[in-house]
């Protein structure tokens, strides 16, 4: 097990990684919680209460209250519907502010349990344990939230866990769809931050069933390694943390108007990347070899092309409502260069011309 401590404006606390942690679930929150839990209330998907709630819950048989709460798996579930029902049940189940919530799963459950600790009593603790790559990058830095018909992650909060104990074993199960998903963030971190780890990336992950073990270990901590160092100047958004948005203004508007689930988030991030870095060459007329990009994305598996039944006009629509917009204004982060990012207004008539 290896530890990384991730230190915030707010909070510092432990992330471990290593393999068959979902088994010391119970050890770690012994040594890292001061005071006495008087309840958990674990929240996860159908697929990875399947595989892994069992696990999990032996591990926390020092509790005298456990309790699970399951939800349908997918980008649909982060929806008022749900939200609501989780913080009627915790009440019914009696949660009180000493209580603890463990999000057991992927970026959707750390989401949607994440959010309902925020606000559950006006705040009780919870831990991250992430079961997907994607989730490597959406369990670190406390942002949580529930996504609006109108936009995703739209009602949301910053709120840092006090851990996340990440197991790696759990990768092996993922379908090589979710491993396209959270590569694309993986991606993203060498794109906007460290040139050297996506040239890294390149020369050491020609395919996904390589990664495991000890490769798994490395290629975490170097991608976490860029999220912690951008959170720690940054928590909230007011500055360089919106650099990981990089890829996210368009896949987000793809994924709103396609409609949450119909494309994992990481997919549509990849062909936001590829866009992203088109509209940087042509801002800052530079050179970021969109060929080449490409070729390696199709080489994973990524359908690069935008979805044929999205217009332009619906897209850019979608784009107003991101959260980085100011007064309908679009602004996306692009390239200067790999790993200098910065955040530009761009006009509808060039997004207009590129997506067209």
């Amino acid at each position: 097990m290896e530890k990384l401590m991730i230190e915030t404006s707010s909070k510092q606390y432990p992330l471990f990684i290593g393999e068959d942690l979902r088994l010391e679930v119970g050890k770690v929150l012994s040594k890292l919680l001061k005071s006495t839990v008087t309840s958990i209330l674990i929240i996860t998907d159908d697929k990875v209460a399947s595989l892994y709630l069992d696990d999990v819950k032996t591990s926390l048989d020092e509790y005298k209250h456990v309790y699970e709460y399951i939800i349908p798996s997918g980008e649909a579930s982060k929806s008022f519907q749900n939200y609501y029902e989780i913080q009627g049940f915790a009440l019914e189940k009696g949660l009180d502010r000493r209580s603890l919530i463990i999000a057991l799963g992927g970026g959707v459950v750390g989401d949607l349990a994440g959010f309902v600790a925020a606000t559950f009593m006006r705040g009780i603790p919870f831990v991250q344990v992430p079961t997907t790559l994607l989730a490597h990058d959406s369990s670190v830095g406390g942002k949580v939230a529930i996504n609006h018909p109108l936009g995703k992650n739209m009602v949301g909060a910053f709120y840092q866990p006090e851990a996340v104990i990440y197991d790696t074993t759990t990768l092996q199960s993922l379908p090589e769809h979710e491993w396209r998903s959270g590569f694309a963030e993986v991606i993203k971190h060498g794109f906007i931050w460290d040139k050297e780890f996506l040239e890294w990336l390149k020369i050491n992950i020609d395919c996904f069933s390589k990664i495991n073990g000890q490769l798994a270990t490395q290629l975490l901590k170097r991608s976490i390694s860029v999220k912690a160092e951008v959170v720690k100047e940054d928590e909230t958004e007011k500055g360089i943390r919106a650099y990981l948005n990089f890829g996210h203004t368009l896949a987000h508007a793809i994924e709103t108007k396609l409609g949450y689930g119909k494309i994992t988030h990481g997919e549509a991030v990849a062909i936001g990347m590829l866009f992203a870095l088109k509209v940087s060459e042509q801002y800052y007329k530079n050179n970021l070899d969109i060929a080449h990009v490409k070729d390696w994305f199709e080489k994973y598996g990524y359908d690069v092309q935008i979805p044929s039944q999205l217009t332009a006009e619906e897209l850019i629509e979608a784009m107003k409502k991101d959260k980085k917009s100011e007064e309908g204004i679009i602004k996306m982060v692009l390239l200067q260069e790999v790993g200098n990012s910065k955040v530009v207004s761009v006009s509808e008539e060039q997004l207009r011309a590129l997506l067209g």
